[in-house]
């Protein structure tokens, strides 16, 4: 059984939850600095927690940016990727974002620049480099 819910930072729970998945994820496996990952920005985001047996297997995260809505933090665990629960997530995300009518966009590491394509994401601009990983600025419409 698949459960997606949506909280802020005010859940303690959920949160501390999510942190964990995004550790497990950035920290240990992609080396990424805690610093990096955990940011000024976690109490203006609606974050995501996607369950599958009543078991936390996924996050994300988005926030309003001006006239733009920046998707950040899609962390899937290892053990559960390949297996469309990724997919699952991101059109809950996209469902949500797309009502308010404004350019999505998020940065995709290059080793997921080919998914995020296959969902109409449109790789705009050079590979630069965030937290000491390679990504492309990639973007959808609403409409």
């Amino acid at each position: 059984m698949i459960k997606i819910e949506k909280f802020k930072t005010s859940d303690k729970e959920q949160f501390k939850i999510a942190c964990s998945i995004r550790k497990k994820v950035f920290v240990v496996e992609q080396k990424v600095e805690p610093e990096l990952e955990f940011d000024e920005f976690e109490d203006v985001c609606l974050h995501y927690l996607f369950y599958v047996n009543k078991k936390p297997i996924a996050t994300a995260r988005w926030r309003n940016i001006g006239d733009k809505i920046k998707l950040e933090r899609f962390a899937l665990l290892k053990e559960y990727r390949n297996s469309g629960y990724g997919s699952a997530l991101l059109d809950e995300v996209l469902k949500d974002v797309k009502k308010e009518n404004k350019l999505i966009y998020l940065h995709a590491q290059l080793k997921a620049v080919p998914y995020y394509s296959r969902k109409g994401f449109i790789k705009k601009g050079e590979i630069f480099e965030e937290a000491g990983i390679q990504h492309y600025y990639m973007e959808i419409h609403s409409q």
